[in-house]
Order: C-alpha cells, then sequence, then structure tokens
C-alpha cells in the first residue's frame, strides 16, 4: 500500500508542478517563465521525487512507464492495475487543484487590472 500512496504522491506532484507551470506560462505570459521555466519545473518535479519517493515505488509516475517496464519484463503483472489506478487518481487530484487555482486566478481583480 506504501508504495501505490508514493505514486499517487508522485504523479500528483509531477502534474501539479509540470502541468500547473504549463498552466500558468500559458495563462500568464508577463510571469515570464516561458519554456524553459515549464521544461525546468517538469525536471525538478521529477527528480525530487525519484529521491523522495525512488526508494519506496520506483518513482515510474506515470502509467507509460509502468507499462513500458511492464512490457519489458521488468515490473510484475499483478502490480500494473493498483500502480496505474494510483497515478491516474493523483493526476486527477493534482488537475482539480490546478482548476481550482485557475478559477481563483481568474476571478482576482488584480488579474483584470484593478486595484
Amino acid at each position: 500500500m506504501k508504495k501505490y500512496a508514493a505514486e499517487f504522491l508522485g504523479t500528483f506532484w509531477l502534474v501539479l508542478g509540470g502541468c500547473g507551470s504549463a498552466v500558468l506560462a500559458a495563462a500568464f505570459p508577463e510571469l515570464g517563465i516561458g519554456l524553459l521555466g515549464v521544461s525546468l519545473a517538469f525536471g525538478l518535479t521529477v527528480v525530487t521525487m525519484a529521491y523522495a519517493i525512488g526508494h519506496i515505488s520506483g518513482c515510474h509516475l506515470n502509467p507509460a512507464v509502468s507499462l513500458g517496464l511492464f512490457a519489458a519484463g521488468r515490473f510484475p503483472a499483478k502490480e500494473l492495475p493498483p500502480y496505474v489506478v494510483a497515478q491516474v487518481l493523483g493526476a486527477i487530484a493534482a488537475a482539480a487543484v490546478e482548476l481550482g487555482a485557475a478559477a481563483g486566478a481568474t476571478a482576482h481583480p488584480a488579474i483584470h487590472g484593478y486595484s
């Protein structure tokens, strides 16, 4: 159970940090993070999770990685479904947080030039 929670947390972090930075870069270009900032955000989220959960779950963070490891014979079939479920749920949870943050940001008066 600990490794599934680690995959949930890791995928949550990846989607929140990586995709969240991409959303901010697209929605608010004046922030200035650009493509380099988004790339760094993705890379740094993977590195932080590799150190944080790599020893627990292997730090797949993505159903495609888990499936690829299974196809290569390096991951057991019985572990694949719970890993994928944990990763998908982590991504959905992070997307919900991002949706809430983006909705709150666009509703904020300072975003529209009001003080």
